[in-house]
């Protein structure tokens, strides 16, 4: 579970001649058995939007997991890696009729729901599908919060869950999301209120589930506040609270019942770094009339860090171990004025040059699929695995 950069990440950025990012599927398999130790009941289904990297999701699916598609684009993929369609559920609430009855027909038989109309399509063009209701929460204390478009109140659940008997699905469970990169112990306790709260009424209208999918929000570790200071987020207890909750709602529940995750950036964005190299570093004085330095690199928002807006990585500079340091605002090679890490200041070598390599850690999650395909004529970055991994998660 060490956030450093160990020896595997830094040789294969040492030895890349060029931009790309570089995965580290010993550590990411690592990672997952971690995660099964802490909570061994728990059935994981890896969220694939965090990273749609074949090598990444097939180690992770020869160690056990299943996935959470959000698309059938997503759940063809997960088929074409050999992952059976017990192990791959519909985790998306937003669906079109069309996306719907595509996953049914490749098999998928689960699906996330949070509305009456989504019901209805689901009774519809999947019949006889199992559904799950993703209740709101708050997102208070996640770097995202995801509290807006997803989820639908205790009373709609059981309104939801109710019409899904009466049109011949099976109402399965119940689903909550804390929000991504969850930093509180507090959030998944309120999350666990609400669901024993949400299955006591279920219970009233004879509706018994047999799962409670806990959703995504575990942290990752190695992210740093806007002063370069790493989170440190409270797993361990984190993992106490999940523990003694699952255990409060299966002695509610009057069946047996399982439990799903979804991680994503929990499993992969530690064991993820990307090599780049610096564009210029320079100094000018802003409208304001401050002297600013600004660090420009060849990867910013639209070619693998598109969350630079939220949270900042830890930068390294080989090479540059000594001299003096400057404090500069990292910014993205696109004359976009997004494309830079906002009014947070990092610590960089004031004898920096165009061409220097950087590598950006704790950049597994996300960074592959928020890429464009080549805003500003900047592509995306290739990737490639650590040394000799191809055949290390089998």
């Amino acid at each position: 579970m060490s956030t450093d950069l160990d020896t595997r990440l830094a040789g294969a950025l040492a030895a890349a001649s060029s931009d790309c990012i570089v995965f580290d599927l010993t550590g990411i398999a690592g990672q997952y058995d971690h995660l099964m130790r802490e909570l061994p009941d728990v059935t994981i289904r890896f969220a694939m939007k965090a990273c749609p990297v074949d090598e990444v999701l097939t180690c992770l699916a020869d160690r056990g997991a299943g996935f959470d598609a959000a698309s059938p684009a997503e759940v063809a993929q997960a088929l074409r890696l050999g992952v059976p369609t017990d192990r791959i559920h519909y985790g998306n609430t937003i669906k079109s009729d069309e996306s719907i009855a595509e996953a049914h027909r490749l098999g998928v038989r689960t699906f996330a729901t949070d509305s009456m109309q989504d019901v209805a399509a689901i009774a519809t063009h999947a019949p006889g599908a199992r559904v799950y209701c993703r209740l709101a929460t708050s997102g208070d204390g996640a770097l995202w919060g995801l509290s807006r478009k997803f989820g639908c109140s205790q009373d709609d659940a059981v309104r939801v869950l109710t019409a899904a008997r009466a049109a011949g699905l099976t109402p399965a469970g119940l689903s909550v999301h804390v929000g991504s990169q969850q930093m509180t112990c507090e959030a998944w306790q309120r999350a666990v209120d609400v669901l024993a709260d949400t299955m006591l009424a279920l219970r009233e209208q004879g509706i018994v589930l047999d799962h409670v999918n806990l959703g995504g929000g575990l942290p990752a570790l190695g992210y740093r506040d806007r002063h370069g200071r790493r989170l440190e987020p409270p797993l361990d207890k984190m993992f106490t609270v999940l523990r003694e909750g699952m255990e409060e709602l299966r002695d509610l529940n009057a069946a047996p019942l399982d439990f799903v995750m979804e991680p994503g950036r929990h499993l992969v964005a530690d064991h993820g770094a990307i090599r780049a190299h610096v564009y210029r570093l320079t100094e000018r004085r802003q409208p304001d009339g401050e002297r600013v330095h600004w660090l420009y690199l060849s990867c910013g928002k639209f070619n693998g860090l598109y969350e630079m807006d939220e949270l900042c990585h830890r930068l390294v500079f080989p090479g540059h171990t000594g001299g003096e340091y400057v404090s500069a605002v990292v910014a993205g090679p696109t004359c976009d004025s997004d494309d830079a890490y906002g009014a947070a200041y990092q610590r960089v070598p004031r004898a920096l040059v165009s061409g220097d390599p950087v590598w950006i850690l704790s950049a597994g999650a996300y960074a592959t699929s928020y890429m464009t395909q080549g805003f500003n004529g900047f592509g995306p970055l290739p990737y490639t695995l650590t040394a000799g991994e191809r055949d290390q998660c089998q």
